[in-house]
């Protein structure tokens, strides 16, 4: 992963997040706030407005400004979450170009700490827990293998959280109910993992 390939990925997740605004609207506001599309959508387009004008010769410089843009101007809990992943995986590339995988990891694990949700609650953790665990393991395949990887197993996870009871979120308020909708930040976790084995 260099400079070029990270900023390629940013803009590819903006307009994937720009093509599935509406879909990513509609599954939040059947369990959240109704709001998931614009904010990703309007986070995404900031950062690569934010990235045209910023000067940087490696990919976590890249993606950590990205996680930055993130924060300040995506509402609701995808700002902080995404924007955390996104720096988390920039600053472990900045200290080793070559670690994606173990950036993957750093991002995970920066998304579990603050969202403090696991598997089976019906959040992006569900797409991006095994996404990273399907990179890691096809990471000795190659670059554009480990993401093809990455993307079915976040597609995947992010179907199954369908039928789950919400456990964390705004979601969790209701209940049964919760169940029967496709989370929408597992959704959009997707998205991303899919524009990133578009780039192999």
């Amino acid at each position: 992963m260099d400079a070029a390939l990270a900023r390629a990925w940013v803009a590819a997740v903006a307009a994937s997040v720009t093509a599935h605004a509406a879909e990513l609207t509609d599954l939040d506001a059947a369990i959240g706030d109704g709001d998931h599309g614009v904010n990703l959508r309007r986070g995404f387009d900031a950062a690569v407005a934010a990235l045209a004008s910023f000067e940087a010769d490696s990919a976590g410089a890249v993606l950590t400004k990205t996680g930055t843009t993130l924060v300040s101007k995506v509402g609701g809990a995808s700002g902080p979450l995404y924007g955390s992943f996104f720096r988390a995986l920039g600053k472990t590339l900045s200290d080793d170009p070559d670690a994606f995988a173990d950036g993957l990891r750093a991002g995970l694990d920066a998304v579990v700490r603050l969202g403090k949700a696991e598997p089976g609650d019906k959040t992006m953790v569900d797409a991006l827990v095994p996404a990273v665990d399907a990179y890691a393991a096809a990471a000795p395949s190659g670059f554009a293998a480990a993401a093809t990887a990455a993307a079915g197993a976040a597609a995947d996870g992010a179907a199954a959280t369908t039928p789950l009871q919400a456990r964390k979120g705004r979601a969790s308020y209701l209940g049964e109910r919760s169940a029967g909708h496709q989370d929408p930040g597992a959704t959009s976790t997707a998205l991303i993992f899919a524009a990133l084995a578009g780039l192999g």
